[in-house]
């Protein structure tokens, strides 16, 4: 039954379970640890018998946990949908996620290997969870609601990350407190913490989300050749969907800004501006908790406008954030630049995902899959972005020159997202114009 409290609020407990690594792992204190464990040979590690830089070596280990689920996650959903079984999946990738996390406790710089592999896990693990997750929004809430489920939904992930990340840094800020000696042992302490949230929560969403529904009644199949033969059917419904297609190549174009400047953003205060530990944590908590308005504010407004428009709108203010980057001067105007951050973060990534989950067919049986078109995008939009970011700052030796840059991609995304409103079916885009 759709609309249901009681799983919606299952459903958002999944967000509110996993952002944890996204704040913790991927944002704040892993990264200071990592670069605090690594600095003992001049920024140098040897992985594997080969030298990295050690910042390249963690950019390398992310992107290629993005790269293995852009190939892995089509062909996942493909199967699940037709065994209808991913929950199944969703639990494998959040027992994996979690573990990995959990794992890092253990991570010195004598045992890096082992913790670049865990990195990535913990990457691949909280990926391949968001898909199915994201999959069930269509399932659970009519498209009048779709909008405030996947609102609620982000609400839920940045209360609950910034829950989380408060308890890490009273450890890892104040380890007297716990007798604690050891400067290294509170920051795994914290991924200890991640991992155990993470799975902890998940139990929520398991316990009541459905398991799903297979698409056929065949035996003895080839689970593979069918995925394969799952996933040609959904990108043949793609193609014939120009309003979906289009969605998506906006998507793919903004993504690329949004990800990056999220994912740099720490990088960019420290660098430029030498901002420090403490002043980056508080930044990083005030975008976390101002996504929270963002979201809810953007899907009020997307009932009076329309979502198309909505998102325009955010991706306009988006390149203005690409250019007050360029021209930033102090740790004040980085505050307010964080809270417009934070704003628009919130809304576009809700509104992205309402908007996309509207214009999948009603009823349609293979969610996943669609779903998976979806977070492959984005993973792409993921390591294109970041290479174009990093390749940039290489050439010209200019952050600002990087984060001006962006706004290119944020334009092409605007462009794309105004041609929809042109479609002559406007019936098949009523529900996110109007």
């Amino acid at each position: 039954m759709k609309n249901d409290k009681k799983t919606i609020r299952a459903w958002a407990m999944f967000d509110w379970a996993n952002s944890s690594y996204n704040l913790v792992i991927t944002s704040t204190i892993f990264p200071a640890y990592y670069v605090a464990i690594t600095r003992t040979n001049g920024d140098k590690v040897t992985f594997f018998g080969k030298e990295f830089i050690n910042t390249a070596l963690s950019s390398y280990t992310l992107a290629v946990a993005y790269l293995i689920m852009v190939i892995l996650l089509p062909i996942l959903s493909s199967i699940a949908d037709y065994r209808g079984n991913k929950k199944r999946y969703m639990q494998f990738f959040t027992y994996l996620g979690s573990l990995a996390c959990a794992g890092l406790f253990f991570f010195k710089l004598d045992t890096l290997e082992y913790g670049m592999i865990c990195f990535a896990l913990a990457a691949i693990g909280y990926i391949g969870g968001v898909m199915f997750n994201n999959s069930y929004l269509p399932e659970i809430a009519t498209v009048d609601n779709q909008d405030s489920v996947s609102a609620k939904g982000f609400a839920y992930g940045y209360v609950g990350s910034v829950i989380l990340q408060i308890i890490c840094f009273i450890v890892v800020l104040k380890p007297e407190l716990f007798g604690i000696s050891d400067p290294y042992l509170p920051p795994r302490i914290s991924f200890l913490l991640v991992g155990l949230w993470w799975v902890g929560f998940s139990q929520i969403p398991f316990k009541v989300l459905h398991s799903g529904a297979p698409n056929v009644n065949e035996t003895n199949v080839n689970v593979f050749k069918k995925g394969f033969q799952e996933l040609g059917k959904v990108w043949n419904q793609l193609k014939e969907m120009n309003y979906l297609k289009r969605f998506l190549l906006a998507f793919f174009f903004y993504s690329m800004g949004v990800q990056t400047i999220m994912l740099a953003a720490a990088g960019f205060g420290e660098k430029v501006l030498k901002l420090g530990t403490s002043k980056l944590i508080a930044i990083i908590l005030l975008i976390q908790l101002v996504a929270i308005p963002g979201a809810l504010l953007m899907s009020l407004l997307a009932k009076k406008v329309g979502n198309i428009k909505v998102l325009m709108l955010v991706v306009i203010i988006w390149i203005g954030v690409c250019f007050s980057a360029y021209f930033i001067e102090n740790e004040y105007q980085f505050y307010a630049l964080a809270c417009i951050v934070g704003l628009v973060m919130g809304g576009i990534q809700s509104i992205s995902r309402s908007t996309y989950s509207k214009l999948i067919p009603l009823n349609a049986p293979d969610t996943a899959s669609f779903f998976s078109f979806y977070d492959v995008t984005e993973k792409l939009a993921i390591v294109i972005g970041l290479f174009s970011f990093a390749f940039i700052e290489t050439l010209t030796g200019s952050m600002r020159i990087s984060a001006l840059s962006l706004s290119g991609f944020f334009v092409a995304g605007l462009l794309v997202l105004s041609s929809i409103l042109f479609l002559k079916d406007k019936t098949s885009v009523k529900l996110i114009i109007e």
